[in-house]
């Protein structure tokens, strides 16, 4: 295992980071699955208050006669942004009741979705009150955020100069917010990566197509080795259910390199094959289009048509095009069978597409059964 700077808490974190929303299944099971990950090097635990047991469980297995000391791991729990200081001074009281810990490493804000959530939480008469309190009384040690925002709400969370560190969605397949990893780099801000098998593109599952594009990498292990050769980058969180799939970060968690020849290759196909499948249909993400009348969420939309007509992405494109409308700010945006082919898109796209027609198509494709968030 490699560990990188966590920007300016001066935390050295290991470059996957153990994600426990998924190891739920009993107490058995997650303490079987922390000490496995553990034992791989693993120093960095990420739980949330709103992880159903999560922060319960992890607070027993550090209680456990495990092979590890407190000291040698760092602890990020997740707290929901409220314009109440007293309730975040009493949800702080009781994570560290849960954790049955006398300080928590690192808390992050969790979900700075909305201007609203900004406002709340950097608010120095507020919520902020709150947080200070708690850095002064050593009950946690550095802040940060995480967030589903727009990226114009990103940075400028990061320009607010409160946070050490950010929990951001970025991805090969998901771009967008590379304008916030750069701001964060010179903010010297952690870096941390959340979800990128699971929301990076459902690569523990992946199609055929893409295999076969991959060529002799793993679609997961090459989203996993496009991250961590961005230097910027701290760590990756891995949800893992049970001790088995802890196993699956292994051959990564020890190549510390610059992407290879072959890598680089196999990413330039990648990127050739979309262009040449989607041709004149292919949306290039610049967010032109918005903002839609109907509140349709274009480019996400039309992301996930990219990455279902050129390489199959289909199962992925349904899980997430099914979340629309569903899970209100974490993944906001109406569906495309929203459009009322009013047209006011189409002169700011520079793509000159299509957009009512492939929005329609999109809709016919994708539209499965609803989704939740999983912890929702």
């Amino acid at each position: 295992m490699f560990y990188r700077h966590f920007g300016k808490t001066n935390l050295e974190l290991s470059i996957f980071s153990f994600g426990t929303m998924r190891c739920l299944e009993s107490f058995e099971v997650f303490q079987a699955t922390l000490q496995e990950a553990i034992s791989h090097g693993v120093n960095h635990l990420e739980t949330a208050r709103g992880y159903g047991k999560s922060e319960e469980y992890l607070g027993q297995a550090l209680r456990s006669p495990l092979e590890f000391n407190r000291k040698d791991l760092y602890i990020t729990t997740k707290l929901l942004p409220t314009p109440d200081p007293q309730k975040m001074e009493r949800e702080i009281q009781e994570s560290l009741e849960r954790l049955q810990l006398d300080y928590i490493d690192c808390l992050a804000i969790h979900g700075i979705n909305t201007w609203e959530h900004l406002e709340w939480t950097t608010s120095k008469d507020g919520y902020w009150q709150a947080i200070q309190s708690a850095l002064d009384q050593g009950k946690i040690r550095h802040v940060g955020f995480s967030t589903h925002a727009p990226l114009e709400i990103i940075l400028a969370a990061i320009n607010t100069n409160l946070f050490e560190f950010i929990n951001l969605h970025y991805y090969y397949f998901f771009q967008r917010h590379e304008t916030a990893i750069k701001l964060a780099q010179e903010k010297a801000m952690g870096v941390f990566i959340i979800s990128p098998a699971d929301k990076g593109g459902l690569l523990y599952d992946p199609s055929p197509k893409l295999q076969e594009l991959c060529q002799s990498f793993t679609p997961l292990e090459l989203t996993y080795r496009w991250l961590l050769s961005d230097r910027r980058i701290t760590t990756l969180s891995f949800g893992a259910a049970n001790p088995e799939e802890v196993n699956a970060i292994l051959s990564v968690s020890k190549n510390n390199s610059e992407l290879t020849t072959a890598e680089i290759t196999t990413f330039t196909n990648l990127e050739n094959h979309l262009n040449q499948t989607l041709s004149t249909d292919k949306c290039s993400q610049c967010y032109a289009c918005l903002p839609c009348p109907e509140a349709i969420a274009i480019p996400e939309i039309l992301r996930l048509r990219n990455l279902a007509v050129a390489y199959d992405m289909t199962q992925y494109g349904e899980y997430r095009y099914g979340m629309l409308e569903k899970a209100g700010h974490w993944f906001p945006g109406r569906k495309g069978d929203r459009c009322t082919e009013c047209g006011d898109c189409l002169p700011r796209c520079p793509e000159n597409l299509d957009i009512p027609r492939l929005l329609k198509d999109a809709h016919q494709s994708l539209n499965g059964s609803p989704r939740r968030r999983l912890w929702g």
